[in-house]
């Protein structure tokens, strides 16, 4: 097993409610896996919609611990792989369904912030796909064309456009909208406790080590101190499926890196975008991308990926190391203004990614009453709150009306993690960071 995600996140965890270890014979209604956004979505709506459920949340560490709290909380539309190439595997019906649903996602996020009143940072603005590279170039010349022959509302932006916005010399740019920016961690801890005010039990520091199905009814989930019986159980655990050798197809962990700055200057941090609110990735897969900070810093993320899978400690922490002096390396040649900046804080996470870039939101072959969450590939800020709402819909009864979207599946690919093809899929991930940073 490699080592956990490193470095200490810009973001850090809000006040949560009492999460003891587990212990002995528990039971629940309801059990969840996974205390990040996607597991404490699903228990927040089912407490919601079915006051009277017992529903037990576990965690291997507590809420935000993971990916939920080391990301860098850019909310955007965006769901699986790019809109070209959804149309061209799905249709332009369920193309234009799948941009949609991700829309709509966000502004899901947006309401539940206004509902628990979130103090997140949160700033509405517009998130731009931008490039400044041939290869970028031609990726969003094939999307904005599919764009408009779905009838999506995805303007083009020109350089001089992009450069009044955020004055940086893109070459062009796909706008889109609704996006937002906010604090990860502090939206996860947030909804722990408004789950914990519904009556949601909290576990923590309580890893799955096992399922099996019970005896008579439901689920049995092997902890290292206890049992946990429930009818129902979520797995919202991402890559983390692999170790339990859930049958959900491969969804593979991928590191990936970010780093914050100090408060910029006044004018660079206007020349930035200021207070509006606004995002730019790159148009490029794994290129850099950044966002800017209530109080003044930047954060950036991307550049480099890597598959921790097989890795030593030692090798591991080179990478990281070498990862984020790349980062810091393209964020200071991103604007003159920051030349001199300091970057405070360094850090890693763990997204799972899959072979045909769907997240994986379905039951559980073979375990009657189990669903798994997970797979979104680095998008799940507005997709994991969607995706624990619709699976926390089916285990009421009550499932979403309209036909379901690709991602409502119950196993994605393989891919040859284990193995002799496994350094394949290594050099594949090597190139793609590689195109990355060529694109910058």
């Amino acid at each position: 097993m490699t080592t956990p995600p490193a470095g200490t996140p810009y973001w850090q965890p809000a006040e949560l409610p009492p999460q003891p270890q587990l212990h002995g014979v528990v039971t629940a209604d309801v059990a969840v896996v996974g205390a990040g956004l996607a597991g404490l979505s699903c228990a927040y709506h089912l407490a919601l919609r079915a006051p009277g459920l017992d529903i037990v949340v576990v965690d291997a560490e507590q809420p935000a611990a993971g990916a939920s709290g080391r990301g860098t909380g850019l909310l955007g539309p965006r769901a699986g792989p790019a809109v070209d190439r959804a149309v061209r595997r799905f249709g332009p019906r369920t193309a234009r369904r799948m941009h949609r649903a991700s829309e709509r996602a966000v502004r899901d996020v947006l309401d539940l912030c206004g509902r628990l009143d979130v103090p997140c940072g949160l700033r509405t603005g517009e998130q731009l796909m931008a490039t400044r590279s041939s290869a970028g170039l031609v990726a969003l010349a094939r999307q904005a064309r599919a764009c408009r022959e779905i009838g999506l509302d995805v303007p083009v932006l020109t350089a001089a456009d992009i450069h009044d916005r955020v004055g940086v010399p893109y070459k062009a740019a796909l706008l889109h909208r609704p996006a937002a920016t906010l604090d990860p961690a502090a939206l996860t801890c947030a909804l722990a406790r408004a789950c914990a005010d519904k009556g949601v039990r909290f576990y923590g520091g309580s890893p799955l080590l096992a399922l099996r199905p019970g005896d008579l009814v439901g689920s049995e989930l092997v902890l290292p101190h206890g049992r946990l019986y429930a009818g129902q159980a979520v797995l919202a655990v991402n890559s983390a499926a692999r170790t339990l050798d859930l049958p959900v197809g491969t969804v593979l962990p991928l590191e990936v890196y970010a780093v914050a700055t100090e408060p910029l200057s006044a004018q660079v941090y206007e020349a930035l975008g200021g207070d509006a609110g606004r995002t730019v990735v790159d148009a490029v897969p794994l290129a850099p991308y950044f966002r800017l900070l209530p109080d003044g810093g930047l954060v950036a993320g991307g550049g480099t990926a890597t598959v921790p899978a097989g890795l030593d400690a030692p090798r591991l922490r080179a990478l990281r190391e070498r990862a984020w002096s790349r980062l810091e390396r393209w964020l200071r040649c991103l604007h003159p203004g920051l030349a001199g900046t300091r970057v405070t804080h360094r850090w890693s996470g763990r997204v799972g990614i899959t072979g045909d870039d769907l997240p994986v939101v379905g039951p559980v072959q073979g375990f009657p009453d189990v669903w798994y969450i997970g797979g979104c590939g680095g998008h799940g800020l507005a997709l994991s709150v969607a995706h624990g709402a619709h699976v926390a819909a089916a285990l009421l009864g009550e499932p979403e009306p309209g036909e379901p979207l690709p991602w409502h599946r119950s196993r994605a690919p393989r891919l040859p993690v284990h193995g002799p093809a496994r350094p394949l899929l290594r050099a594949y991930v090597d190139a793609l960071a590689g195109a990355a940073r060529r694109a910058c």
